[in-house]
């Protein structure tokens, strides 16, 4: 009998615990298809004049983005091909992601090992998933540049070619250009490099590899950058000669990281330290994405969450993730403590613009799967498509109601509209929750979770912002 009392009091507990839960929270999902692959006529496009925002200053200048799926020849490529495509990419992003954040090793400069390769790596499977046409030299000559907030290094292919790959513009001639000047052997803009060589005339050379073969060989130099008339100089970048299993189509890719050598860091006075991007649900929305950088970059309506700061990898973005909620209830399981960036820059959960699929670690994604597909019990499921293994069959539907996702950051929450969770997979009906889990400590938020908002990078306040509905 003496444990009636206790029996009694978890029955009294259960209940009242479901009869007094709030009911869950959904919104509406309008179901579109895999997103058609745009043609872009970017080469003939504008590329002299100057177009800029009615708040645009002196300092802040704007940039059109387009998704790497649109360098691929529509002639052979599906919806469903390039999708593939896309998340075959992610997977190789991710590992090289993750094994960066868990091999960088501690130093005294905080300077990342191996980040120049971290660059090529992005290249070699179209990493960035977004570019942009820039102009180098002087006079500018346009190329599609990959943007990449997981690199640093800015980075072109130059003539002469003892290798190069394709690309979609003519090779670069720095021999064509007045701004172009070589780095001299050790100078302290070449010992910024991981591994800096000294070649011919003491100028500084640069040779990076990473474990599949790919590499990149040339000359570490300074060159002025063209965004669409606002003339940046004195950039460093790196100008290949030898380049191999690389990226076919962009001709190079600027670093938007926060270590020495990328653009934001190089440039960021003449900005006030501040960027943002928003990148357009491509199903969804005709309207161009967009790189802003200056004040203008900063929303008003932005909800802003700290930056953390990896003591031994200083380019990624980190920030502190405390929990989620699904339909309106938070996710038991998911705590700070379960994704904490630790003293040693281990864990972590940092903002990724290359990033497809948001990975979480796996007893947090676990947690927040089962919460989804408890409430989302009404819809019928479907199979597994690769990566994800929570699917359903909307065949023959317009909308369904789904339950509401949201991200709750340090200071910061963050709801996500449906179709940033829920996704489609084919042509067939078949959506997908599109979140994943990973047995690497790193977390990365994903582009998919990032579209629709204008994600701020307020370097100046050590801070990340988002803003919803800010493409417009």
């Amino acid at each position: 009998m003496a444990g009636k009392p206790v029996s009694v009091a978890i029955f009294l507990s259960f209940f009242l615990s479901v009869s007094f839960s709030a009911p869950l929270q959904y919104q509406t999902l309008v179901l579109t298809s895999l997103p058609q692959p745009q043609t872009i006529s970017w080469a003939s496009q504008q590329e002299s004049q100057v177009i800029e925002t009615p708040s645009e200053s002196e300092t802040d200048f704007s940039l059109n983005l387009h998704h790497v799926d649109n360098l691929s020849p529509s002639s052979i490529s599906t919806p469903e091909s390039l999708f593939q495509l896309r998340l075959r990419r992610d997977a190789v992003r991710v590992e090289a992601l993750s094994t960066l954040a868990a091999t960088a090793p501690t130093n005294v400069s905080g300077k990342p090992h191996g980040f120049s390769s971290s660059v090529i790596s992005g290249l070699a499977h179209g990493s960035g998933e977004y570019f942009t046409r820039l102009g180098v030299g002087t006079p500018a000559k346009y190329v599609y540049m990959v943007l990449d907030t997981g690199s640093d290094v800015v980075w072109i292919q130059c003539s002469p070619c003892r290798k190069c790959y394709t690309q979609s513009d003519p090779v670069f001639d720095p021999k064509k250009s007045k701004t172009f000047s070589g780095v001299a052997c050790g100078s302290p803009l070449c010992r910024r490099l991981d591994s800096p060589g000294c070649g011919s005339q003491r100028k500084c050379l640069y040779q990076v590899s990473y474990g599949d073969g790919s590499f990149t060989v040339g000359d570490f130099s300074t060159e002025t950058l063209t965004f669409r008339r606002r003339r940046v100089k004195n950039i460093a970048l790196g100008c290949g000669h030898d380049n191999e299993g690389l990226f076919v189509g962009a001709g190079g890719l600027l670093g938007l990281g926060r270590g020495k050598l990328s653009f934001p860091t190089q440039a960021g006075r003449r900005f006030g330290k501040k960027f943002s991007y928003c990148l357009v649900d491509r199903s969804a929305s005709s309207k161009p994405s967009s790189l802003l950088f200056g004040e203008s970059a900063v929303s008003r309506k932005a909800v802003f969450t700290p930056l953390l700061t990896n003591p031994k990898l200083d380019t990624f973005y980190y920030v502190g993730l405390n929990g989620m909620s699904v339909g309106g209830a938070r996710v038991p399981g998911i705590t700070a403590s379960l994704s904490k960036l630790d003293a040693s820059g281990n864990g972590g959960v940092i903002v990724d613009s290359g990033t497809s699929v948001t990975r979480l670690n796996r007893p947090a994604y676990v947690a927040l799967r089962d919460a989804f597909r408890a409430g989302a019990s009404n819809l019928k499921r479907g199979p597994d498509f690769s990566l994800f293994d929570t699917c359903f069959d909307l065949s023959g539907k317009t909308e369904v109601k789904v339950p509401t996702v949201v991200m709750h950051f340090s200071g910061a929450d963050v709801s996500l509209p449906a179709s940033n969770y829920l996704i489609p997979v084919d042509s067939n009906g078949k959506f997908c929750f599109a979140f994943a889990g990973t047995m690497s400590g790193l977390s990365i938020i994903g582009n998919i979770q990032q579209q629709g908002f204008r994600v701020v990078f307020d370097l100046a306040s050590n801070r990340v912002g988002f803003t919803a509905n800010g493409c417009a």
